[in-house]
């Protein structure tokens, strides 16, 4: 099998996702934005202050909702410049507890503040269920040790609102009707098959996507925009797979493949969604994943450069039977000091960031 961007590698309503998208045009009244809250309470809230350091001031709804209705506004402050060096935030002291509670903010002299590094770490504002970390019980597989995994997730695992996209982008588990023959369609996709050398029937693919469900150490998605899906992506456990075996590899260090299946959504304006939110999700999804890894073919000049503009540096050369790769590594530290869920962040000439944690 292979990948069209980084080579081969043979739950339920979230709390804060009920916040109306943050990109869409609040309604405003006397300076005031309405905003549509969880379980339909509605909070109305200020914007105000410096560009570097706003401060989000709830004017009136209930607590309940305030929390998730500030935490949105951050998103749509943050998601498309890294020019914000904190937020500070004025409302009702359960709101602020609720807040730090998720480790968005933390407490300051002035109050509580929520700083972009916390922020976009915080799993419970894109999974809709975030699991708190598997307790580490060393097993083994094919003689490599490793931690044992959880069980897969279900359903629905991230959801973001994509501004310059005017959509929300989300990764899924396979499993619904249809979703074999959407899967077996872009396999056979000469564009696709080039890369993955995956055609076959609509039984072979069947089969390959239980194959996969079934095994812990891999993850099958499919990605949409706005529930529709457009690419497949396959996340695995590095210690595990074939690439661990070629480097150090930490405990948590995860791998990608990805397919493309939808020819609309193969521009540039696309992979700057889907790119980082998948680095996003998996960083999320486990805190101790320090690293993300991949294998594109070393000859497909795209790929690297499609790669290296969303943050992933080269760390070696390997050869596999099939295709000499170039392995590539994006850090937590760099994803999350440079804002790389930005779009062009990670280009030599990006605005200076400002420091992880303002004085």
């Amino acid at each position: 099998m292979g990948n069209v961007i980084a080579g081969p590698e043979p739950r339920r309503a979230p709390i804060v996702m009920e916040v109306a998208a943050p990109s869409a045009a609040p309604e405003q009244e006397d300076g005031l934005e309405s905003v549509r809250a969880e379980r339909g309470a509605e909070v109305r809230l200020a914007v105000e202050g410096p560009a570097d350091g706003p401060v989000i001031r709830v004017a009136d709804g209930p607590e309940h909702g305030a929390a998730e209705a500030v935490l949105a506004r951050a998103e749509a402050l943050t998601a498309e410049d890294t020019a914000v060096r904190r937020i500070g935030v004025e409302a009702a002291d359960g709101v602020g507890r609720r807040l730090v509670a998720l480790g968005a903010a933390r407490r300051h002299t002035e109050g509580v503040e929520i700083l972009p590094g916390l922020l976009w770490q915080c799993a419970a504002r894109w999974l809709p269920e975030a699991r708190p970390p598997f307790p580490e019980v060393q097993t083994l597989t094919e003689g490599r040790r490793h931690p044992l995994r959880p069980a897969p997730p279900e359903g629905t695992v991230y959801a973001r609102r994509i501004p310059w996209l005017g959509r929300t982008l989300s990764f899924r588990t396979l499993g619904e009707p249809g979703d074999a023959a959407l899967f077996s369609r872009w396999m056979n996709d000469p564009r696709v098959a080039e890369v993955w050398a995956e055609t076959g029937s609509l039984a072979e693919h069947r089969a390959y996507i239980d194959r996969l469900r079934a095994d812990p150490h891999q993850l099958p998605l499919f990605g949409c925009l706005d529930g529709e899906p457009f690419g497949y992506f396959e996340l695995y456990w590095a210690r595990e797979s074939r690439l661990g075996a070629h480097y150090e590899s930490e405990p948590y260090d995860r791998g990608w493949h990805v397919a493309i299946g939808e020819a609309a959504v193969r521009g540039r304006a696309h992979l700057s969604a889907w790119l980082p939110s998948l680095m996003h999700y998996l960083f999320l999804d486990e805190p101790r994943t320090w690293r993300i890894v991949g294998e594109p073919r070393a000859d497909h000049a795209q790929q690297l450069r499609n790669l290296a503009g969303s943050g992933f540096g080269p760390l070696a050369t390997i050869d596999f039977p099939h295709k000499r790769a170039v392995l590539v590594a994006l850090t937590r530290e760099r994803f999350v000091r440079d804002r790389l869920w930005v779009p062009g962040a990670a280009a030599p000439d990006a605005r200076p960031r400002p420091p992880d944690v303002p004085g």
